[in-house]
């Protein structure tokens, strides 16, 4: 799926970052096709010398590009619209968005141009092609959707879902892999505890994770009928499972799920 189109990524931190190489990857832009901003553009020097082109202009970067990612902090995102406001042409360029918190419509609005705006939510597993995407929108045409996917699948799985549920996402997905990572190092923490070295016990819990996880997505089952296999009646499963819920393990997980989402949806308005 070779394109001729230019895109530049505005805010080439880790997400923007993994995208580009993505997208290189998979053969679908050249380094010359993808322009990369950021303040300090000697952090881009490696990146420069494989071909891609880097500015701390992004207004200028917008001007070449065909497809604009908008990158950076929701605090960052008002000054960087009025920077490239006067570049912007709500005829020729896609933008996509994958700023925490922030509507298409406040884009639009920030930029006072009827733009074509799509929101992405990928989270850092972006960086090793296993990112969960949601995509949303409240005015892009089917094929730039489609369009957005198509990149996005590249680095990992992308659904498109409601924009209304995009600061959810933010948490279930993009929030959740700190989670996730928190429960496996907690495990791997109980393993120290019973007898193992803490880089064993590290290895053994985050394979388990990743085994968990692939027998649900590999076999489209679910995680009661996958735990029914391993307890057994006053077997040690179901008193571990009762003692984690007996301390509340699944309360927290879906309290703090629900308090990522409260605060993904005020980032923007805060700032």
């Amino acid at each position: 799926m070779e394109t001729q189109q230019h895109i530049a990524i505005l805010g080439s931190g880790n997400i923007g970052l993994a995208l580009a190489k993505g997208l290189v990857k998979a053969g679908i832009f050249t380094p010359q096709q993808i322009t990369l901003t950021r303040r300090n553009v000697a952090a881009l020097s490696v990146l420069a010398a494989e071909g891609y082109n880097v500015t701390a202009d992004n207004a200028e970067a917008v001007t070449k590009a065909d497809i604009v990612v908008l990158a950076i902090l929701p605090q960052q995102l008002n000054k960087l619209l009025d920077e490239i406001k006067p570049a912007a042409n709500q005829t020729k360029h896609l933008l996509i968005s994958v700023v925490s918190g922030v509507s298409c419509q406040d884009i639009r609005n920030q930029l006072a141009l009827d733009v074509q705006v799509i929101r992405a939510m990928p989270n850092t597993a972006i960086a090793i092609g296993q990112s969960m995407t949601c995509i949303a929108t409240d005015n892009a045409s089917a094929a730039n959707v489609s369009l957005v996917k198509s990149l996005f699948d590249t680095v990992g799985v992308s659904i498109q879902i409601n924009e209304e549920l995009m600061t959810s996402a933010t948490a279930l997905c993009a929030c959740g892999i700190a989670f996730f990572l928190r429960s496996i190092r907690a495990a791997s923490q109980g393993g120290t505890e019973i007898g193992f070295h803490a880089h064993d016990a590290l290895k053994m819990a985050a394979q388990t994770a990743k085994g968990a996880a692939d027998l649900l997505l590999q076999l489209a089952s679910h995680p009661e009928q996958e735990i029914d296999k391993v307890t057994s009646p006053k077997g040690c499963t179901i008193a571990g499972l009762n003692e984690m819920e007996h301390n509340g393990f699944s309360s927290a997980m879906i309290k703090g799920i629900k308090v990522s989402a409260e605060k993904a949806g005020a980032l923007y308005k805060s700032e």
